[in-house]
């Protein structure tokens, strides 16, 4: 059987029992990729800058993408690495100087393989430009059951020391509209959300187990499309989960802002569907075709005839409305919403 058929047959009052004998990585999946980060994290905080032609000083690596955040599927390791560097003083400079720090990354490590340094192997793709925005590389062991596929980025750290020490800290306004102000005059908007890393991270990490069971398997539901119909989009992968969270977090509460209440730039709001970054409100991450959207919606629809959308007296499961969003992340969300919500 198919994935796309054990989803389709699953009925909506068992999925819970679906994300956990499919979806949830296991122990030791989970304790291989804490090791592959750990070595990189390492690497790149005492040795990767030792032998740079300038001082380089690293203030902190931190986790991103679905590891930091806890929703990685089962089968499924990959890491988004975020480099802060002391030396990245503003958001223009980690525009115009981070490749210079990629291709010294990428230099130290292929001179690690080389000289055999690691009890692990590394293969670091090409860079395809002169100035890129991360390093892709697989991490490989015998200890590993598969490689763990990583990106690192490097970034300004604008929160500084304060973002360390809770998980409340809420940035200083003047980041945001100092933020708002460059990206503007850059024509850059969201160009700088790595900078936000740990406030991503957090915004996910602190929300109940069911929260993430949810973004498991609207993930999962996702990709099962793409594979078939779509073909991949991260962006609108991000939209899907983003806009999850933010209704179970507020309670079915429309949680967008209008141009008018809030500094976010006029010009986000020229199309729809607008989703912002719940820590970098510069960019919308839901901007791309219309028309995809349109399709995802078509594809959504289409599974609400399945049994996963079927409650337990034989009636339909009921979507939820994004005000403004559009019915495919309802529809998809609507997918979980009898057995997670019940």
């Amino acid at each position: 059987m198919t994935w796309e058929r054990k989803l389709q047959d699953t009925p909506s009052g068992q999925l819970d029992k679906f994300i956990e004998s499919y979806l949830l990585p296991d122990t030791r999946f989970r304790r291989q990729v804490r090791r592959a980060i750990h070595i990189i994290s390492s690497f790149l905080k005492e040795r990767c800058f030792q032998d740079a032609s300038h001082p380089v000083r690293v203030s902190k690596v931190v986790k991103g993408g679905s590891s930091g955040k806890g929703t990685t599927l089962r089968g499924r390791s990959d890491a988004d690495l975020v480099v802060f560097l002391s030396n990245l003083t503003s958001f223009q400079d980690q525009l115009e100087n981070r490749a210079e720090f990629i291709w010294e990354i990428k230099k130290q490590l292929e001179a690690c393989r080389e000289e055999e340094v690691f009890d692990v192997q590394f293969e670091v793709r090409g860079l395809r430009w002169a100035k890129p925005r991360a390093l892709s590389f697989v991490l490989r062991s015998p200890q590993l059951q598969e490689g763990v596929e990583f990106d690192v980025l490097p970034a300004f750290d604008v929160l500084g020391e304060l973002s360390r020490w809770t998980n409340l800290y809420r940035p200083d306004p003047q980041i945001y509209i100092n933020l708002i102000q460059e990206c503007q005059d850059l024509e850059r908007e969201g160009e700088f959300s790595t900078c936000f890393t740990e406030l991503q991270r957090d915004f996910l990490k602190q929300r109940p187990t069911k929260v993430k069971s949810l973004i498991r398997l609207v993930k999962h539901w996702y990709q099962l499309v793409c594979s078939f119909h779509l073909g991949k989009s991260p962006r609108q992968g991000f939209c899907l989960l983003e806009a999850g969270v933010l209704l179970c977090q507020e309670g079915l509460r429309p949680p967008r802002h209008s141009p008018s209440a809030s500094p976010v730039p006029g010009s986000l709001f020229l199309s729809r569907p607008v989703i912002l970054d719940p820590a970098d409100p510069t960019g919308n991450v839901a901007g791309e075709d219309p028309s995809r959207w349109q399709r995802l919606a078509e594809e959504a629809s289409i599974w609400l005839s399945y049994p996963c959308f079927t409650k337990w007296d034989g009636s339909p499961v009921g979507s939820w409305n994004l005000h403004g969003v559009g019915g495919a992340p309802g529809i998809c969300i609507a997918l979980v919403q009898s057995s997670l919500f019940s």
